[in-house]
């Protein structure tokens, strides 16, 4: 291996995003070696004491129960681990998918800029240095690869450098959160840059769907940057000149912002009879969990549209929120793929609810929100796809009738992506028809067409079929037998229930989620119960 393709990493945190950033760029560049030094520094009691004195001066009485609740919660977990329980963050891509690579190796380090870290870093004579969610690195680290250092700033350079991301742009009314690659100087944030891109607020945005928007757009920028500079593009564009520095917001500009944000969430989600049935719903998940083993075994098929925060209808989830309902999944139930749910048959008890996640249509949002936040909690899904929708422009009908502008759709590069990424692609016709109210020969074209495109564009075989619309009056028996007659291996409805004793090949029930479910309600409808 060349000494030219050794690559380290100066991080703090080997967080998801962290952690993806890497593959991808490994994947884009599988001749390099990597070294990636974790900063992870001890610190003293009476260091601890002083941090929390700062930050009770800074914060106010707010700090106090949001420090205690921190230790509450490391206690906990430490109490839980040693009882064999699972607990800690809910991620994909785990730090094993690190170690398992045979040319990387983690140096864990108390101080990045002491001398013994200094001196591993020199024998490893790296080309490129890439500081992903390190802490502020000095010219004596940064310098040492002969090509010197990129790092990954979320946020819009120059205007808005230091931390954290997006909070700033929201807090200051901006239109668009930025990211950039730029090459590091002793000044922060100030080198010229490589690669960057804007993502726009929108209606209903959040700071933490916008931060998870970011995730994916810095691996994007990134994986971009490091091969394009390795490639012998070293040349970047000179920051204007100005621009703002900014650290971490107080405990109350962060309270003051998430006011601001929930005032545009219609008011229905913060009402007071919205807070009962909350309650409600939750003890009846609390309650029907407990029983799990003694009930009926049952299969609980979602189904979801668009994850964006462009709009709130009943056919959308915000991002943020999706994320929290991923998590609620991996915590609380065993999600299964679609390919399980099939091969069922008589289903099996289990010690915990099943569910499996599945999407219909093919909007961009898919792939750009939805597909992101899956992998990180590491989920498997189902998306299903009107083959005449991709590459295009066409509307889909019931946006045609909502009078919705024209919503982006996935293109084949991204469903071929999202394949390698190992969700699964079925068929939901080429042009989004009810396939109970058009013609025999019609149906039979829609079927025979999507079928052939997926296979030629996916190389898929024996694919699954979800029905537009999904309502027991959109599907007869007449067409059922077409959809097998074509060798769809199932097919799928969308009119609520729960698969009880047994699946269903072809008529799996499936039940819609959508912005108005508060998590306790969404946990209530993953356990099919009502």
């Amino acid at each position: 291996m060349s000494e030219k393709n050794r690559v380290v990493v100066f991080t703090g945190d080997l967080s998801y995003s962290v952690r993806r950033g890497i593959l991808e760029v490994d994947r884009l560049n599988p001749d390099l070696m990597w070294l990636v030094v974790l900063h992870a520094p001890s610190k003293s009691f009476s260091t601890l004491l002083s941090n929390q004195y700062i930050n009770l001066k800074r914060n106010g009485w707010r700090w106090i129960p949001c420090s205690g609740a921190e230790i509450v919660n490391k206690l906990t977990s430490k109490l839980a681990r040693k009882l064999g329980l699972k607990v800690g963050k809910v991620t994909g891509l785990s730090p094993a998918s690190l170690s398992d690579m045979p040319n990387l190796e983690v140096l864990v380090v108390n101080d990045l800029h002491d001398s013994e870290t200094l001196n591993k870093v020199q024998a490893y004579k790296p080309k490129l240095g890439l500081s992903l969610a390190a802490p502020i690195l000095k010219s004596t680290i940064f310098s040492i690869p002969e090509m010197d250092t990129i790092n990954l700033h979320k946020g819009h350079l120059p205007y808005y450098r230091g931390m954290p991301p997006a909070f700033w742009e929201l807090w200051n009314n901006e239109k668009n959160v930025g990211c950039s690659v730029h090459w590091v100087e002793e000044k922060l944030d100030a080198g010229a840059v490589l690669q960057k891109a804007l993502v726009p607020i929108v209606e209903y945005s959040t700071l933490r769907g916008l931060q998870l928007r970011l995730d994916e757009v810095g691996v994007e920028l990134t994986a971009k940057a490091v091969t394009n500079v390795l490639a012998g593009d070293y040349e970047g564009v000179p920051q204007a000149q100005g621009g703002n520095t900014y650290r971490k917001p107080t405990l109350r500009q962060q309270a003051v912002l998430k006011r601001r944000l929930q005032h545009h969430e219609r008011s229905v989600m913060n009402s007071g009879k919205t807070y009962v049935k909350n309650t409600v719903a939750y003890s009846m998940f609390l309650f029907s969990r407990l029983l799990v083993s003694r009930a009926a075994p049952r299969i609980t098929v979602i189904l979801y549209h668009r994850v964006t925060d462009e709009v709130r209808d009943n056919l959308t989830v915000g991002v943020e929120q999706f994320d929290r309902q991923m998590g609620l999944l991996k915590k609380y139930f065993h999600v299964l793929s679609i390919d399980e749910v099939m091969n069922s048959g008589k289903i099996a008890p289990s010690k915990k609810p099943m569910v499996c996640v599945t999407f219909d249509d093919g909007y961009l949002d898919n792939y750009s929100n939805a597909a992101p936040i899956l992998m990180k909690h590491g989920l498997p899904a189902a998306f299903f796809i009107s083959t005449g929708i991709v590459n295009s422009t066409n509307s889909f009908p019931h946006d045609d009738r909502r009078g919705n502008a024209e919503i982006p759709k996935m293109t084949w590069d991204d469903l071929r992506k999202m394949k390698e990424w190992g969700f699964t692609i079925g068929s939901h016709t080429v042009n989004h028809i009810d396939c109970a109210a058009e013609a025999e020969e019609r149906v039979l074209e829609e079927l025979q067409e999507s079928r052939d495109e997926l296979k030629e564009q996916l190389g898929l075989s024996g694919m699954l079929f979800a029905y537009p619309y999904g309502g027991k009056q959109h599907m007869t028996e007449q067409r059922l037998a077409l959809v097998k007659q074509e060798g769809y291996s199932g097919c799928l409805s969308a009119y609520g229930g729960v698969n009880i004793n047994s699946v269903d090949r072809f008529n799996v029930l499936r039940r819609g989620i959508h912005w108005e479910f508060s998590d306790q309600a969404f946990l209530l409808e993953s356990m099919g119960v009502r």
